[in-house]
């Protein structure tokens, strides 16, 4: 499996938003840092087939984004994704499964094993706006794991999350990183510390570091602020 952006470039008037960026992305965890405005959030919506680019492309095995093979094997998770407060959490996870295609008993079998993997089982049944923050989040990743995506994009999913949870989400993702491509934007380095396998910075609409990490050789918040800091900044 191989997820390839050639040149990606998303202009508006006078604005570079993403600058010619291209990856080669395989099976494992991708951690994708860079200061507000730097450019991730409009990367993924293009590797997600919802905004245009300017120029550049997105192809998985061949599949380009406008097609359906792609979509179907895609799960997206945005910063703010969108629910229906009256919808309970099962309501919700098998209205989103209906969208993605699922059958009627694989989105009921799906939404059931899904609601124990982000532990709101007991929440199932009741609606979501009496949901805490982190608890609309863990339906959030729920519902971006339905389809068994073998691309999953995942912007900014520990947010509103607690610490045990962060772990919980820690280890969901490491292990679902050892068969799709996973990639994940975050402000919380110390979550990629745990899962990544590769590290991406982007400054200003650019990628500026691509490089495995495995956590031996430095701190990777330390190096983070190193790569990203401005022209004449102190250490």
């Amino acid at each position: 499996m191989q997820l390839i952006i050639d040149r990606l470039t998303k202009q508006y008037l006078n604005a570079i938003a993403v600058d010619r960026v291209s990856l080669r992305l395989h099976k494992g965890v991708y951690g994708l840092l860079g200061a507000n405005g730097a450019g991730k959030t409009t990367l993924m919506r293009m590797i997600c087939g919802i905004l245009k680019p300017t120029s550049g492309t997105v192809t998985c095995d061949g599949l380009t984004v406008s097609s359906e093979e792609y979509r179907a094997q895609l799960g997206y998770l945005p910063q703010d994704f969108g629910y229906y407060p009256d919808f309970t959490g099962m309501d919700f996870l098998l209205y989103m499964a209906s969208l993605k295609g699922l059958s009627r008993s694989a989105a009921r079998r799906k939404s059931v094993e899904l609601l124990n993997t982000v532990s709101l089982q007991d929440q199932a049944k009741k609606k979501i706006k009496t949901y805490s923050g982190g608890m609309k989040q863990r339906l959030g990743i729920a519902q971006a794991l339905l389809n068994d995506p073998n691309v999953l994009i995942l912007d900014e999913p520990t947010a509103g999350l607690d610490p045990r949870e962060r772990v919980r989400f820690r280890n969901l993702i490491a292990d679902i990183g050892k068969n799709n491509i996973v990639l994940l934007s975050t402000h919380i380095v110390s979550d990629l510390e745990h899962i990544a396998d590769t590290i991406l910075m982007m400054k200003a609409g650019q990628l500026i570091y691509e490089g495995k990490w495995d956590g031996s050789h430095e701190d990777l918040e330390a190096f983070y602020l190193q790569q990203t800091k401005e022209e004449g900044e102190n250490e």
